[in-house]
């Protein structure tokens, strides 16, 4: 691995840890461990959107929460692994678009119920989305980067 020809994916995994630490600290709201700090009136509502009655912050029994902070490990893991697992290492750029991918479709269907349903946001929400929006900007942009090296 090339570190000045890889720095999106190197990017991708450094942005993963402020998304494990937000994900983390909405999965300890959910589960009333921790107070969070949200004014609770307006557009600005963590308790209505991710809180441990809301009832959209949950898919079956398990936290959304919770699954974004399994995301963001699994992306951050996937930079990581790619040293020492051969095949991660041959195809990341697809893996990275895939998963990032997912993860920004799953963000936007959670963003729409935000705006459209819940009629409130939560803004440690918003800054999640944002960073799986920049994490699938930076994994195209590497996927094109190696496309391109890989023509000349």
């Amino acid at each position: 691995m090339n570190w000045l020809s890889d720095w999106q994916i190197r990017l991708i995994q450094l942005l993963a840890i402020p998304g494990i630490v937000i994900a983390y600290y909405l999965f300890l709201f959910h589960q009333e461990l921790v107070v969070i700090v949200c004014t609770g009136d307006g557009w600005d509502d963590c308790g209505a959107v991710s809180g441990p009655d809301a009832p959209y912050s949950k898919i079956g029994p398990v936290p959304v929460a919770l699954i974004g902070l399994t995301g963001y490990v699994f992306i951050f893991m996937l930079v990581w692994l790619q040293d020492w697992v051969s095949f991660i290492d041959d195809y990341l750029p697809e893996i990275m678009v895939g998963v990032t991918g997912i993860a920004l479709l799953f963000s936007l269907w959670l963003t729409a119920l935000e705006a459209f349903v819940i009629h409130a946001f939560c803004r440690y929400c918003v800054v999640s989305a944002v960073i799986i929006l920049i994490m699938f900007a930076l994994a195209v942009s590497h996927l094109r980067s190696v496309i391109n090296a890989s023509k000349t």
